[in-house]
């Protein structure tokens, strides 16, 4: 695969942005599967205006994006993001975070959130 280069000053951005572990195990998290809040809130000790906050973050920069279905929203890594190489190139340092992908598939929160 051809990797592309990009701008300094955003891949300054995007590191700073993932130098919170919050947002760096999203990003871990999302190049496996999509996820909606109520599954973060599974994972992550947070209330949801503090994920959401998180993910409007990643979505800024374009890292992330959404999908609508009904009431409810699901985040996932925006692929088609010049950013995206970058984003590959930092998780292959990071721990998989495959136990918090099994928690949320064990447990299953988007039965009592209804998304």
């Amino acid at each position: 695969m051809l990797k592309s280069t990009v701008e300094l000053e955003r891949a300054a951005n995007v590191l700073k942005l993932l130098g919170d572990k919050t947002r760096l195990a999203i990003i871990a998290i999302l190049i496996h599967r999509e996820c909606c809040v109520c599954e973060f809130q599974e994972v992550f000790d947070m209330s949801q205006p503090s994920i959401s906050q998180h993910l409007r973050k990643l979505k800024d920069a374009g890292l992330v994006k959404e999908e609508r279905r009904g009431q409810w929203i699901y985040y996932s890594l925006n692929q088609q993001s010049e950013l995206y190489g970058l984003i590959e190139d930092i998780l292959e340092h990071v721990p998989d975070q495959i136990e918090k992908i099994k928690i949320i598939e064990k447990s299953n929160p988007t039965l009592r959130c209804g998304c």
